[in-house]
């Protein structure tokens, strides 16, 4: 069998490239030329009905901007392409034009995650100016693609260009480009032809119009193209065109119906027949047409269509395949309904059965649902819904399984049960799970639909964060488990790893490993690998083998195989893992486009750890830059997003990190305020049980300690601070114990104790810099800073800068902590105790957010001052610090210990 998605059928339906030119186009110059100045927008959305010339306008920017030169890429849409693996492999090869290399056409066989990263990486590291155009986005409607594109406009370089032809407003945030100027956007009005273009659009036809007629005709169709092309058609066939333009009709869709039908009943009986009967297909080949229509010499027809401008449109890329214009192909829709409503279905039979010789089953299955032949729909699903199942087509089982009539599903519970892994992986686990129990498959007599509800029962249940309830659900089937396993198997033996391992049973989640492992060796599965690597290394990353996870996070990531199970949104499970090593070892680069990537394919599904995880890192990533009001909003989104769920972990998550945040901008009490908010005992009581990698740095108990840590009480922060650690090193929990032991350095350097801080810090580096880790140190803002500049410049720093790559791991630190030179520091600078007494609270808290990186502007606002305030106080500042710019009153400031 063929796979049931090939890039031959996307490049042979012309959905790379923009629609032959005609010579008497019409060049909207004055439009084209907005679009394409040098410092022309970064965005920008030609917006209006079919038949407004927006790709005819799309197209004569894109020629013009070749000209210059300048690398173009095309992607026309369709409601196809809602399916996330589809538009990330069309969009993929639609971007292989960028850099000119065929080798960037997507691979039948690739992965969706390695596709949407190719993706993000060529468009986020495209050295040359380039623009994209991505016609028809009225099309995309799922919530993920939309993400995915409102990501890709993110990661747009300041010579990158996004171009969009769309019928209605795209669903995409634009107002932060609005508001910068980078975004431009056309509506109707604007793409309507002026009276001076219509009259150049007709004087190169016939019958020639007089300037009043032609201007007549303008001002009833309001200078809609499409309708002045109509008209031009009809005209030409009319006794008396003035009395053609006089009668005329203005409004939009009365002006559609009447030009239809009048282009319509202009034609042949044959011609009429021909265009009614292939109405219902989306592209149209003599082929396929022979199939509807085996009397008629189609491929003639088409040619006699073509020539006669009746809205058939050949497609650039291939000359054997056309389309319809789609407001003509609705018009011919509606009246074959009419006129001959037997007649549909036995057309649609015919194409589905066409589309299924063609080793095509996705369009097969399509028209037999758009005809209503359920039962051979229903034939269709149970040949290849499985292999769909397998490649990940969630999206798209889930849109046909719902089309479906449930008495008819019914018949097929094996189809219910697939039902249940779309619902699962599109609308969330809690959906899925009531789904299930409403289609009673538990009862099943089936043993193949038993076996995916053994598989599903464990994962529903982990999704949804009742890892207890999931252990006992899944543990007697893995008791029960053969020694050849199926794919369902060898689903479940990998789900009940990773309940195991968040239970803390590394041990029953190691063996439950190996038998999976064992299983692929025999049938190679991608997910299933993906999901065992993934595993191991989020018990890695527990024990402090960072190194080591970081590297099964990767394999886990790039875990394609041929003819394997290419899940999207398991694969972006194992990638926002590795996007939380990438930004641990201060690739912050890397990390950010590995998460635009993965966390709106992830978003969907709700996984809590990776949503907690990816929203998080993206937040820090934000506060990093310099934009807190970003670093808010993503917080704020992801609490919502646990209220939604209804996943309190997710919304307490939120408030924990949220407290962090407040504390590095020296808010210590809202700090603590927002911890007492995210505090719920019972929550917390049963997440400190688990080993939840969301969690394992993320809780009100140590928000606690650090807040007591850096502006507390040192010597209680350190008792209990000494009790933590010892519970964390005897429950093996050793990422844990790492933090706070980064945290009891603070508290000693706090209690006057600066030897024992350096002693606690020693060890720490080592491991840090063994173990490439970086933002562990980074994210904990001035207070670790201060304190590894001092250590850095004692006898012991000293000693250990001196040793094989610590200067390196050294400079990659002080960049990332952003905090002056990024060289070790020499001798501590000698604190000066009148001025440190000297400086004001107000001057302090300038000086703290100062070290975070705020512009004057940034400090002004959440001091509520003015600019010239925040100067003056600067000013004063570099007095008292006897420093000479903003960077050395900081370095000066962390040396003398005030920060």
């Amino acid at each position: 069998m063929r796979h049931s998605f090939s890039m031959e059928h996307a490049l042979a339906s012309g959905k790379l490239n923009a629609p032959t030119a005609h010579g008497d186009q019409i060049a909207r110059q004055e439009l084209c030329e907005q679009i394409c100045r040098p410092d022309g927008p970064k965005v920008v959305v030609a917006r209006g009905p079919a038949g407004y010339g927006k790709t005819t306008l799309l197209a004569q920017c894109q020629a013009r901007l070749q000209a210059l030169p300048m690398r173009t890429a095309w992607l026309t849409l369709d409601r196809a392409d809602n399916d996330l693996s589809r538009f990330l492999r069309c969009l993929t090869a639609a971007l292989g034009a960028l850099s000119g290399r065929a080798s960037l056409r997507p691979d039948a066989h690739d992965s969706e995650d390695t596709l949407a990263l190719a993706l993000v990486q060529a468009v986020a590291s495209h050295g040359a100016p380039f623009a994209l155009v991505l016609d028809e986005f009225e099309a995309i409607t799922a919530p993920a693609v939309l993400d995915l594109v409102q990501d890709l406009i993110g990661s747009l370089p300041a010579h990158g260009r996004l171009l969009i032809g769309s019928r209605h407003t795209p669903g995409l945030a634009l107002g932060r480009l609005r508001a910068a100027g980078q975004l431009l956007e056309i509506d109707a009005s604007q793409l309507c032809f002026s009276v001076d273009e219509a009259t150049r659009f007709f004087a190169r036809r016939q019958p020639a119009l007089t300037p009043a007629e032609v201007e007549l005709l303008h001002r009833k169709t309001e200078g809609w193209v499409a309708a002045l092309c109509l008209a031009s058609a009809s005209l030409a066939r009319q006794p008396s065109a003035a009395a053609f333009i006089e009668r005329f009709s203005g409004s939009d869709q009365s002006v559609a119906d009447y030009l239809a039908q009048d282009v319509l009943a202009s034609q042949t009986p044959a011609l009429r027949q021909f265009l009614l009967r292939t109405s219902i297909l989306k592209q149209l080949s003599a082929p396929l047409c022979q199939a509807l229509l085996p009397d008629m010499d189609c491929a003639g027809v088409l040619q006699q269509l073509e020539n006669g401008h009746v809205l058939l449109t050949r497609t650039a890329a291939d000359e054997r395949h056309y389309r319809y214009h789609s407001l003509f192909a609705s018009y011919l829709q509606s009246q074959l309904r009419a006129q001959a409503p037997g007649d549909v279905a036995r057309l649609h039979l015919a194409a589905s059965r066409w589309y299924e010789a063609e080793g095509r089953p996705v369009p097969a299955i399509d028209h037999a649902i758009d005809g209503g032949d359920f039962g051979r729909a229903l034939a269709l699903l149970q040949a290849h819904a499985e292999t769909l199942l397998a490649e990940g087509r969630m999206r798209l089982l889930a849109r046909w399984l719902g089309q479906l009539p449930a008495a008819v599903l019914a018949t097929r519970p094996l189809l219910q049960a697939m039902q249940v892994w779309a619902t699962c992986f599109t609308r969330g686990p809690s959906e899925a799970s009531l789904l299930m129990a409403d289609l009673k498959l538990a009862g099943s007599a089936d043993p193949a639909v038993r076996a995916h509800v053994r598989a599903l029962q464990p994962l529903l249940l982990s999704m949804m964060d009742r890892q207890e309830e999931a252990y006992a659900a899944g543990m007697p089937s893995i008791a029960a488990l053969g020694d050849a396993l199926s794919f369902t198997d060898t689903a479940l033996a990998n789900a009940m790893a990773n309940i195991t391992a968040v239970l803390g049973r590394y041990h029953e989640a190691r063996a439950l490993l190996d038998t999976a492992r064992r299983a692929q060796s025999r049938s190679a599965s991608s997910f299933n690998l993906m999901y065992s690597e993934a595993v191991e290394g989020i018990i890695d990353l527990q024990e402090g083998r960072m190194r080591q996870a970081g590297a099964r996070f990767r394999m886990a990531v790039r875990s394609t195989r041929k003819g394997a199970y290419g899940q999207a949104n398991g694969n972006a499970w194992a990638g926002v893992l590795y996007a939380a090593w990438v930004y641990e070892t201060g690739d912050l680069a890397l990390a950010s486009r590995l998460l635009q990537v993965y966390v709106p394919l992830g978003r969907d599904v709700g996984l809590p750890d990776h949503l907690i995880l990816g929203y998080v890192m993206l937040a820090r990533v934000a506060f990093h830059e310099g934009d807190p009001e970003q670093t808010f909003y993503l917080l704020g989104e992801l609490e919502y997003l646990g209220h939604q769920r209804r996943l309190p972990r997710i919304a307490a998550s939120a408030r924990v990190e949220r407290a962090r945040v407040l504390l590095m901008q020296g808010h210590p009490q809202a700090a603590r305020d927002e911890l007492g908010r995210a505090d719920d005992a019972d929550l917390w009581r049963r997440v400190e049980g688990l080993r939840l990698p969301a969690n394992d740095l993320l809780t009100p108990r140590l928000g606690r300690l650090r807040c007591l840590a850096y502006d507390g009480d040192p010597a209680a922060a350190l008792r209990e601070l000494d009790a933590d650690i010892a519970q964390a090193l005897a429950a093996r929990r050793v990422r844990r114990a790492y933090m706070l032991q980064l945290l009891r350095a603070v508290a000693l350097a706090r209690n006057r104790d600066d030897a024992g801080a350096s002693a606690q810090l020693a060890p720490l580096l080592h491991t840090a810099q063994s173990e490439g880790l970086c933002r562990v140190l980074a994210d904990e803002g001035a207070a670790v800073a201060g304190l590894m500049q001092r250590h850095g410049a004692c006898e012991t720093g000293r000693a250990w800068l001196a040793s094989d790559g610590a200067q390196d791991w050294w400079r990659r630190y002080m960049a990332q902590a952003r905090i002056g030179p990024a060289s070790p520091p020499q001798a501590p600078v000698a604190r000066d105790a009148a001025g440190a007494e000297g400086l004001t609270p107000k001057e302090l808290r300038v000086l703290r957010l100062l070290a975070e990186g705020h512009s004057n502007s940034a400090i002004a606002r959440q001091l509520f001052v003015s600019e010239s305030t925040v100067r003056t106080h600067l000013r004063h500042l570099n007095v008292k610090l006897s420093a000479d710019s903003r960077t050395q009153a900081v370095a000066r400031a962390r040396s003398a210990g005030l920060l």
